[in-house]
C-alpha cells in the first residue's frame, strides 16, 4: 500500500493510549536473523498485554518479500508493527480481539564499525507493566535522542537510582580485566532479542560474564563497552563521554563471530 493511502483510525488504542508493540529486524538475501525469537517476543508480549495475536514465519517472509520486490529493494529494515485496534475513547479492561498490522520496510543501513556513547542526565522511565516491551511508550526515548550534541551517537540511560540500564536503541555490554558485564534486567531493561544471543555467544567462547546491578563508576573503569541491536549487531564503542576507548579484544571478537553467524544464518 501506497504510505499516502495507508491510514489508522484516531480511536485506536495504540494511537489514543500507546497500546501496541513492534519489532525491528533486518531481511537479508539469506533470510531473517533470529526470526523465530523476534516472533515469540513479539507474542508473549502481545499477550501480556490483552492483545490476541499471532504470526507464523511463513507469514513474515511472505510479507516482507512483497514489500521489498514492490519497492525494488534486496535488503531492508522492516519495522512489525501490531497496534491494539479500534475501541472508543476511554480504558478498556478486556482483551483486544481486532489489532491491526502494520509493516514499513525502509532500506538497510550499513552497520557503523564503532560508535560514541554519552550518558544521558535523563533517566530511564521504569516500565508500565512487570517488565519492558518495545512498545509504543517511546517518549522517554525520544527525549533522550534531542538530549544529544551527535545525533549519531548513542546515549546511555541509567535508572533513576543510578544503576547503568542500556542504550537509547540499544542493550550495552562492557569487559573490565577478564568479565564481561551487562545491566540485568533487574533494572527495567529491554530483554532484546540480540543482547541475549550475544550472552550465549559469550558463554560459548569461554567468556565470564556477570549480569547485575552496576554504577557509573563501572562503567567508567571499563576496558571495553560495546552495544548491541537487531539492525546493527554487535558495535564496539570508540568513545565513552570524554574517554577514548582503544582496547576492542572481546568486541571485536564477538562482532565478527556475530556478522559471520548472520552471513550464514546460523542461529
Amino acid at each position: 500500500m501506497n504510505e499516502k493511502d495507508a491510514v489508522v483510525s484516531v480511536f485506536d488504542h495504540g494511537f489514543l493510549y500507546g497500546i501496541g508493540l513492534f519489532e525491528t529486524f533486518a531481511v537479508r538475501e539469506n533470510g531473517i536473523f533470529l526470526l523465530k525469537n523476534h516472533i515469540k517476543r513479539l507474542e508473549d508480549s502481545l499477550e501480556a498485554v490483552g492483545i490476541d495475536y499471532k504470526v507464523s514465519k511463513e507469514e513474515v517472509y511472505e510479507v516482507t518479500s512483497a514489500l521489498l520486490e514492490k519497492n525494488g529493494m534486496v535488503e531492508g529494515y522492516v519495522r512489525w508493527n501490531v497496534s491494539a485496534g479500534i475501541r472508543g475513547v476511554g480504558l478498556f479492561n478486556e482483551r483486544y480481539d481486532k489489532p491491526q498490522t502494520v509493516v514499513y520496510v525502509k532500506e538497510l543501513p550499513e552497520p557503523p564499525t564503532e560508535k560514541k556513547a554519552v550518558s544521558l542526565k535523563l533517566p530511564r522511565n521504569s516500565p508500565e507493566g512487570y517488565e519492558r516491551f518495545k512498545s509504543h511508550h517511546y517518549m522517554n526515548n525520544v527525549l533522550a535522542k534531542q538530549e544529544l550534541d551527535d545525533p549519531t551517537a548513542e546515549g546511555i540511560f541509567f535508572t533513576k537510582a543510578g544503576f547503568v540500564a542500556e542504550g537509547i536503541v540499544s542493550n550495552l555490554f562492557w569487559r573490565k580485566a577478564s568479565c564481561v558485564y551487562t545491566p540485568s534486567l533487574e533494572t527495567g531493561i529491554l530483554n532484546g532479542v540480540t543482547r541475549r544471543y550475544v550472552i550465549q555467544m559469550l558463554n560459548e567462547c569461554g567468556y565470564e560474564l556477570k549480569e547485575g546491578l552496576f554504577t557509573k563508576k563501572d562503567l567508567d573503569e571499563a576496558d571495553e563497552i560495546f552495544v548491541t541491536n537487531a539492525i546493527q549487531g554487535v558495535v564496539p564503542v570508540s568513545q565513552y563521554d570524554q574517554r577514548i576507548l582503544i582496547n576492542r579484544d572481546v568486541s571485536s571478537l564477538i562482532a565478527k563471530e556475530y556478522k559471520k553467524r548472520v552471513v550464514e544464518g546460523r542461529e
